[in-house]
């Protein structure tokens, strides 16, 4: 509650976060994994002394350096301006409990940038221990960036000891941090394949483009088979009411998002390796762009999933998502709320200005996920409700929709809430009929 609410018009705040991360995770993802084919296809054009694949992998690293340090970096620096605005106190809660951890990421990050750009115009430039050299210097900083960012991400889901504890060590090395770190490694292998079979697609000869499809689809073997060891893994630590929400139906949506994002990952790998690795004279540059549409697709849906299933928190038994901390709840339940946010344009509920209070109050409390009319909007959500029946949710939410989070505040304010959500919700029903 001390900072101001930045709500996103019919997007919603969660929906432009969701955005931009999936596409910057797919590309961090890349970023990691391709760190590694490079090095490895290079040193393989040196033991085949085929300078037709060194040739190759000059031009895959072009593109590769245009992508991750391009797309990728503007996309990282969206998700910070995004999560700064829609969840100020937990981007504070996360500096300051890693304070020491995100200074190391900007290291590694910076020495990933230098070590890529030195690797690319290196060619021809440095000797080819050396660049190889650097090419592994690149890899180790990204991994290094990918495991310093996951526990930081699994701590969000998992805070395990650090409830209690309050140490750093206990907030990092979470519960869901290793298995998440075994699943991420697999899934930048996977995407370096997946990248690489787009650019091998276009090599010609035949026999040149044959030989790379075939390198590029084994990189999706081992992620195809030890991922589902992974998830087995992961799921097994997750917080039993995470795990409901994701198979056991409580969120429907989330299930079918499971679902759809196991069978794509399937059709992936059995693509790849009936297709690129079996028979790579047929591979074709279509085909490629279809594997790395379902990728995308896949990582939007479990980073969707993986996200959801902290509900109703933003830290998992620390902060909701709509910013106001457990012990906060527990210890000031039925204070008001308007008192107590710094920037709220209402400072009290009276008999004259309810409409302005029930919508600061909705702002505080709800528009964290909720829009009015947009995504995940409330007014049709409540569509046919009254005031009455308004209330009593609202004086029960966090049991009836146990993804969502508990009103907080005075009776004045939860009734003035009511009463503007009935309001709306009338204003609903009116429009069903015209």
């Amino acid at each position: 509650m001390n900072y101001p609410v930045w709500e996103v018009p019919l997007l919603g705040g969660g929906m432009l976060i969701g955005i931009i991360a999936i596409v910057h995770v797919f590309i961090a993802h890349f970023a990691v994994g391709g760190g590694m084919f490079l090095p490895l296809t290079e040193l393989k054009a040196y033991r085949e002394k085929d300078p037709r694949i060194l040739d190759y992998v000059k031009r895959h690293t072009l593109f590769f350096v245009l992508l991750t340090l391009v797309t990728g970096a503007v996309s990282g620096v969206g998700i910070w301006w995004t999560i700064g605005l829609v969840h100020p106190s937990a981007t504070r809660t996360l500096l300051l409990v890693f304070v020491w951890v995100w200074a190391t990421e900007w290291v590694m990050f910076f020495t990933e940038i230098t070590a890529a750009l030195v690797y690319y115009y290196g060619w021809n430039r440095l000797s080819p221990k050396t660049h190889l050299t650097v090419g592994w210097i690149y890899f180790a900083s990204a991994w290094l960036s990918l495991f310093l960012i996951n526990g930081i991400l699994c701590f969000m889901l998992t805070p395990g000891k650090w409830l209690e504890s309050r140490s750093l060590f206990h907030a990092f090395f979470n519960p869901t941090m290793l298995p998440s770190l075994f699943l991420r490694t697999l899934i930048a292998v996977a995407l370096a394949g997946i990248f690489a079979l787009f650019t091998a697609t276009q090599l010609q000869p035949d026999d040149l483009r044959e030989k790379m499809v075939k390198w590029a689809g084994k990189w999706l073997i081992l992620p195809g088979l030890l991922m589902p060891l992974g998830l087995v893994w992961y799921l097994a630590v997750v917080p039993e009411s995470a795990r409901r929400l994701a198979l056991g139906g409580a969120a429907p949506v989330l299930t079918v998002f499971v679902t759809l994002s196991l069978v794509m990952s399937v059709l992936i790998f059995a693509f790849s390796y009936l297709g690129a690795f079996k028979l790579p004279k047929a591979f074709s540059q279509p085909f490629a762009m279809l594997i790395m549409a379902l990728a995308f697709l896949t990582t939007g849906m479990t980073e969707w999933v993986r996200e959801a299933i902290r509900k109703p928190f933003v830290v998992y038994g620390y902060m909701f998502s709509n910013s106001i901390r457990a012990e906060e709840v527990r210890n000031a339940k039925d204070q008001s709320i308007l008192v107590r946010a710094k920037w709220t344009t209402v400072p009290h509920v009276t008999h004259d200005n309810w409409r302005q209070s029930g919508r600061e109050l909705f702002r505080l409390q709800c528009a964290s996920c909720h829009t009015v009319d947009g995504y995940n909007g409330i007014r049709p959500l409540i569509y046919g409700w009254d005031e009455s029946m308004i209330d009593s949710a609202l004086q029960r939410l966090h049991k009836l929709r146990g993804f969502m989070p508990p009103f907080v505040g005075t009776e004045a304010e939860r009734k003035a809430l009511a009463k503007w959500l009935a309001e709306i919700a009338k204003a609903e029903a009116y429009n069903q009929f015209q």
